[in-house]
């Protein structure tokens, strides 16, 4: 007995030891890295969301440390603490489609047949996140679209790396379009939402699917700050917002990363565009360059950084970085030609912002109807907060009803 107390006493201090050492960390860096702009407002929600995001993070790497486990397999359980929402107006149903698990919603108020269908991705980099983290997204997609609504619980990495994440996600986008009709959808009128990461399966889905003639043509994209190039991470965007929180431009790009090669790696190389072979650089020049970002943007202060010489090294590792399926604004001309109508939402204090306007800019070129929103005060992941009253963010619902606005108008 004295032995197993003496061991609980132990653990006890070990888990204060180190949750004390994970606060002052978080202090510490937020006051040495973090940026505030001043366009931001409430700002104590900001830094409450980012610390959250921190801790967990941090704790992953303590516990991976120490051998207990991948650090993202601690995101992955906070997840499970997460409630599920309860709606009596919402009707729910898990199923599996093709081997790949899914989550309907649809009103109880809906008529029989022939709803709109929306397919939504969520975010998260492929290595955490749930079909429970967008759950309130998904029941206000429903309610104020009165539609059923399709959530994707795809494999995550770096178990599962690119692409296994985005081919589950097409696996279950291709099984709804086949069977729209047996749940009541009209399979000529289904949208694909993505939020975050999200956004870029949806898009990279929205380009392997322009070419079936076999399957219903997809109405619309809808686009939430999507990742969606990488060949520049030194972009205005990239720069004036990288060390805004709560994501941090080495902080996304080293994720990215880790779902694209299952590792966690060394970026910064890759941030400097060491990894892009010149060939490469040039082909994208004329889609992937500051040069095609409106100066309305660059105004918070713009310096070219010229890329570092290229690592031959260091592009082998990440190569498949240049598929389209993993960054879809490579995709060649005539991909972005077909693409559906398309809404694209950017927040003006994330990093992502010009991968946004760039697709956006190529997308209208080609003569795609393209509806754009921008978040003035906005930030990286303002959309995953609806719901979430104590800390969801005054433009949280904005972004939200402009989404659902142009859902409806479909």
């Amino acid at each position: 007995m004295a032995f197993g107390g003496s061991l609980w006493t132990l653990i006890l201090y070990m888990t204060i030891f180190i949750h004390v050492l994970l606060f002052a960390w978080g202090a510490y860096y937020r006051l040495i890295r973090m940026q505030l702009p001043r366009g931001i407002s409430c700002r104590g929600k900001l830094l409450l969301l980012d610390f959250s995001v921190g801790y967990g993070l941090t704790l992953g790497r303590i516990l991976e440390k120490l051998g207990i486990c991948h650090r993202y397999s601690t995101l992955k359980a906070i997840n499970l603490l997460i409630p599920e929402v309860k709606d009596p107006k919402m009707i729910t149903r898990d199923l599996v489609f093709d081997g790949v698990p899914v989550r309907l919603y649809w009103p109880k108020t809906s008529p029989a047949g022939n709803r709109k269908g929306i397919i939504f991705l969520h975010g998260g980099v492929a290595l955490f996140a749930s079909i429970r983290t967008s759950a309130r997204i998904c029941h206000s997609l429903a309610h104020g679209t009165d539609s059923v609504v399709m959530c994707v619980e795809f494999r995550l990495a770096p178990e599962h790396p690119y692409p296994v994440p985005v081919l589950d996600c097409l696996t279950a986008v291709i099984h709804f379009l086949k069977n729209a009709k047996e749940y009541g959808v009209d399979p000529n009128c289904i949208a694909i939402v993505g939020e975050s990461s999200g956004g870029t399966f949806a898009a990279a889905i929205c380009q392997e699917l322009v070419t079936r003639e076999d399957l219903p043509r997809v109405r619309a994209q809808v686009l939430i700050y999507p990742f969606l190039q990488a060949m520049d991470f030194n972009l205005p965007s990239y720069l004036q917002n990288q060390s805004v929180l709560p994501l941090f431009r080495k902080r996304g790009i080293k994720l990215a990363l880790t779902y694209l090669t299952g590792k966690t790696m060394n970026v910064d190389g890759i941030l400097k565009g060491a990894h892009v072979p010149p060939d490469l650089r040039e082909k994208y020049q004329k889609w992937i360059s500051a040069d095609n970002i409106p100066e309305e943007f660059k105004a918070r202060g713009y310096v070219p950084v010229a890329p570092a010489p290229f690592s031959k090294e260091l592009y082998e590792q990440v190569k498949r970085g240049a598929e389209a399926m993993f960054a879809p604004l490579h995709a060649e001309d005539d991909i972005i030609r077909q693409l559906p109508e398309t809404f694209i939402l950017t927040c003006e204090y994330d990093f992502l912002r010009d991968d946004g306007l760039l697709y956006k800019k190529r997308l209208e070129d080609h003569g795609v109807p393209v509806t754009w929103y921008h978040v003035q005060d906005g930030f990286h992941g303002i959309m995953t907060l609806a719901g979430l009253k104590a800390i969801e963010y005054p433009s949280t619902q904005k972004c939200l009803q402009n989404v659902i606005q142009f859902l409806k108008g479909l």
